[in-house]
């Protein structure tokens, strides 16, 4: 009978886990520990370990390109997919003309337009009513 770490190891070798920067690993990755989790107490103890670390790798990669929480302003959901994003304010000239209107907008002085809603929804790739 193998030992728990060599089926660990088999188990890595199957699955390679590793940080999820792509839609597909993601998918792929979540997909296996949905399955692992469905097992239930029919899990191994190398299944349980390796559940424990597919579940840390998909929550870095939703804390990293998660949507922010609905109940947050306009500004601050600008404020995070910016930061999230790896976009800078410089970078949003082109959707509220000024610098100063790109402050005012991340400072909640300025409301976005419909228009510039639907521009930030493309450079972000979500849904213009976050910024509505």
């Amino acid at each position: 009978m193998a030992s728990t770490q060599e089926a660990y190891g088999r188990l890595l070798t199957e699955i390679l886990p590793a940080v999820i920067e792509t839609d597909s690993q993601y998918a792929s990755l979540a997909a296996q520990l949905s399955r692992l989790v469905r097992k239930g107490g029919t899990r191994t103890a190398s299944e349980t370990r390796l559940m424990k670390l597919l579940a840390l790798l998909v929550r870095d990669y939703d804390e990293r390109n998660a949507i922010p929480p609905a109940r947050m302003a306009t500004a601050e959901v600008l404020g995070y997919l910016l930061e999230q994003s790896g976009t800078t304010p410089a970078d949003l000239v082109s959707v509220f003309g000024q610098r100063s209107h790109v402050s005012e907008a991340l400072n909640g002085k300025r409301k976005i337009s419909a228009e510039q809603a639907r521009k930030l929804g493309t450079i972000f790739s979500v849904k213009p009513g976050l910024f509505i």
